[in-house]
């Protein structure tokens, strides 16, 4: 049996749910890029050897596509603003392990320790977030899209541009790090009044009846979709700035033009949902992102470096519609909440736990090659997968219940 809708939100609550939603989304990238901005003195306080660094800075996006398929199985049992709600606890609850003092030589154990934890609620409230807006933002599909997946890169750019500041003001790291669990927590609570309105007016889904999204071809079009965009979309996180000390830039600069890519991703992210929303098909705009991001970070390696702004502008516009666009696909092409969120724990499990490969690829290329510049094949082939499937995710067909 599927859930019963809610009531409808009269204006004030349906700007509640939406500033909730909002708000969530921007606590769900700091994990990844917190730990990045400050690993140099991670390091330097804690001896976490090179080996320790790179799983930490690989095992969060792994674990996106680990637990992804475990959030539909919840929903059904909870509600997804419960499932919602559990998440941010834990990730409350990650946070600040991994930022708990420890005997020398403990350090790698709770950073991995609280990784797991916040990359396991990251991965749940991923999966359930295309749902909510499918079930509470039936009509606003669009907008509520492209500002939740916005404040996604918006979380990005906060880890990023605020951790180092203040681990300059508090000269701890740890307190550097756990300090991102307090916007967590104060999420969590202002989504108490939510939880109460969908206990009295909604059940969750308790069977599985329907068709499985493993059999649509849609879904698989949507999935492959995400592993290709994702692909890039990690590399960059990770690789963008070295590459960009590569080709000669300082590290000031090169963390400028990345932090100026990131404000452009968020732009990419908030337009392209709402210009999909009023189209019957998107296969052109899905299209069009994908060549964006893989000509912009193409260009990024090779091309003039007078034009390095611009082609990492390219890139960041791409990428955060390129983004947008595949969650985008979850909601359009769902004919409901409950195939929304199935939908979402395939394309997110295997798009995540697949896509990352492309951060580990470049950083093998860069191993045996001792340069970045052979990465540009792999973006162009990502380019390439992404286009194609975004074509077939974006014509007019639905996810068949």
């Amino acid at each position: 049996m599927r859930s019963r809708t809610p009531p409808s939100p009269s204006p004030v609550s349906w700007l509640y749910l939406a500033v909730c939603v909002v708000l969530v989304s921007l606590n769900l990238r700091t994990l990844f890029s917190s730990f990045s901005a400050i690993l140099p003195e991670i390091t330097a306080a804690t001896g976490l050897p090179g080996w320790g660094a790179t799983v930490l800075t690989t095992v969060p996006a792994t674990l996106l596509g680990v637990f992804a398929p475990l959030a539909p199985v919840l929903a059904r049992r909870f509600g997804s603003w419960r499932v919602l709600f559990g998440a941010l606890l834990l990730l409350t609850l990650g946070l600040v392990v991994r930022s708990v003092p420890v005997p020398d030589g403990g350090a790698m154990v709770t950073l991995l320790v609280g990784t797991v934890f916040s990359g396991a609620a990251i991965a749940l409230a991923n999966v359930v977030l295309p749902s909510i807006v499918k079930q509470d933002f039936v009509n606003h599909l669009g907008l509520m899209s492209g500002l939740y997946t916005t404040a996604i890169c918006g979380s990005a750019a906060l880890g990023a541009g605020l951790t180092f500041p203040v681990y300059e003001a508090v000269g701890d790291w740890r307190l550097a790090l756990g300090i991102w669990a307090v916007p967590v927590l104060v999420t969590a609570g202002l989504l108490v009044p939510v939880l109460r309105r969908h206990r009295s007016g909604a059940r969750p889904v308790t069977s599985t009846t329907g068709r499985s999204p493993l059999t649509s071809p849609v879904a698989w079009h949507i999935t492959l979709m995400m592993v290709f965009q994702a692909m890039t979309s990690f590399t960059a996180f990770a690789w963008l700035a070295p590459i960009l000390r590569e080709r000669g830039l300082d590290g000031g600069l090169a963390g400028l033009i990345v932090a100026v890519s990131i404000v452009l991703q968020m732009a990419g992210s908030l337009a392209a949902p709402v210009l999909a929303a009023r189209m019957r098909s998107q296969s052109a705009l899905n299209v069009a992102a994908a060549v964006l991001t893989a000509a912009g970070f193409i260009l990024s390696i090779h091309g003039p470096m007078a034009g390095i702004w611009v082609w990492t502008g390219v890139l960041g516009v791409g990428q955060g519609a390129l983004t947008a666009l595949a969650l985008t696909m979850i909601t359009l092409r769902s004919e409901s909440a409950h195939m929304a969120i199935r939908v979402s724990g395939m394309m997110q499990g295997l798009g995540y736990g697949l896509g990352s490969s492309g951060t580990f690829i470049t950083g093998q290329v860069f191993a045996v090659t001792g340069s970045f510049g052979p990465a540009a094949w792999l973006f162009a082939a990502s380019g390439l997968g992404a286009a194609v499937f975004g074509w077939l995710a974006g014509r007019d067909r639905a996810v068949e219940e």
